[in-house]
């Protein structure tokens, strides 16, 4: 029997970079210890489902299209559902001038694959958030850029360090290929962009001709009033690639997302998909299109915004009531998670084993950072515990913190 060491030897350069995401690590080993209160991954919360409404959906598509439904789809996505969803960003504030300019991807990851795959050189500059999404990192990471990680405070990116690091990079002859970002209810801290900086980051990418990737998860699911316009909304020079999913608002089994930019763009990531999946699951695609088509979303959004409303409001109570007073956290507006920054010298990542034996779990916070950093922070995700759990494990993570802090 070929051995491990031996199988790796016919592994490809780019295989050994890959490594594993702590997140799903983190959720595999959850998942075989039932009674841990998880506050690890962004699930939604199963009663977010429209479960009522996509079985009605289904026997319609089933009756009226029969076997179509179940046939290999374009490459590009439904034309049907790209129609739809050019309706639904209008409605965010977002002109399109047609169908072409949107591709369907399955789910958001494999956007963040595509634009890896069509954009990044290895040695290219890709500018993030720090931190910033783990998902992006490991996606881009494979096609070996060089991470630029621009600090965030309760504003969201810092432009003014962000235009320095543009000016350096310049200097240096360095090429950046693209801003990715998550500018509303971010991933992890849960932080939204000021309109200022919204502003501020555009003229900065025109005047140093850099394309943005705006990721929008979460901006349908807002606590409150919130003054914020979309980037791409507010794109005159057809710089923004902008990235939603239906993952938090219907459902992630769905996988369906999709990216909108200008033609010669979606053109390319058309062309890229083909090698990868040849289409997205035309079924869930119609699903997805007659949801929209059928204003589903106008009031099962509402529905589960309450939903985690209320889930965040019980998490940041929760963290007053048992947490020490020398640790901070984020308060966001909106989306799935709160993060938390410990005392200094505290180590989130060597607390998790100590946390696990309380029956919680987090995301240790230097898993989201470029260039290193992070290691007294956590990232929290309200989103999936049932609500008479969440006070429960936040007392018992609060016990921990005292512990590894002496506090």
């Amino acid at each position: 029997m070929l051995g491990k060491e031996k199988i790796e030897r016919y592994f490809a350069e780019r295989a050994k970079r890959m490594k594993a995401s702590m997140i799903r690590q983190l959720l595999r080993y959850v998942a075989e210890m039932p009674d841990v209160i998880s506050f690890g991954g962004g699930m939604p919360d199963p009663a977010s489902f429209p479960i009522k409404e996509v079985r009605e959906i289904v026997d319609y598509l089933v009756d009226e299209l029969g076997p179509t439904v179940l046939q290999y789809g374009s490459t590009i996505g439904s034309s049907t559902l790209r129609a739809q969803v050019v309706k639904f960003m209008a409605e965010m504030g977002i002109k399109l001038s047609g169908i072409e300019n949107v591709i369907i991807t399955t789910g958001s990851q494999q956007a963040l694959d595509l634009l890896a795959r069509v954009f990044i050189d290895a040695g290219d500059a890709v500018i993030v958030e720090n931190p910033t999404y783990l998902a992006a990192i490991n996606a881009f990471s494979l096609f070996q850029p060089r991470f630029v990680g621009i600090p965030m405070d309760g504003e969201g990116m810092r432009i003014d360090l962000l235009e320095e690091a543009l000016k350096k990079l310049k200097s240096e002859g360095r090429r950046v290929k693209f801003v990715y970002l998550i500018p509303t209810c971010q991933n992890p801290t849960g932080i939204s962009m000021s309109m200022e900086r919204r502003k501020w980051l555009l003229e900065l990418a025109s005047q140093y001709d850099l394309l943005v990737v705006e990721d929008d998860p979460y901006s349908h699911i807002l606590f409150k009033p919130t003054e914020f316009k979309r980037l791409k909304a507010m794109d005159e020079e057809g710089r923004v690639i902008y990235m939603g999913t239906f993952s938090k608002i219907i459902s992630p089994g769905l996988r369906v997302g999709w990216m909108a930019a200008e033609q010669p763009i979606i053109d390319k990531m058309e062309i890229a998909k083909q090698a990868i999946d040849l289409c997205t699951s035309p079924f869930t695609q119609l699903i997805a299109a007659e949801i929209l088509r059928r204003g589903i979303l106008k009031t099962h959004i509402p529905r589960i915004t309450k939903i985690y409303k209320e889930k965040c409001q019980l998490m940041l109570e929760s963290l007053e009531e048992f947490f020490p007073e020398n640790c901070d956290w984020s308060r966001p507006v909106g989306g799935f998670f709160i993060f938390v920054y410990l005392q200094q010298g505290v180590d989130a990542d060597a607390m998790l084993d100590k946390a696990l034996e309380r029956k919680v779990a987090y995301v240790p916070g230097k898993h989201f950072h470029v260039g290193g950093g992070g290691e007294n922070t956590l990232r929290l995700s309200y989103s999936y515990a049932k609500p008479e759990l969440i006070r429960e494990g936040i007392r018992r993570l609060g016990e921990v913190v005292r512990e590894f802090s002496g506090t």
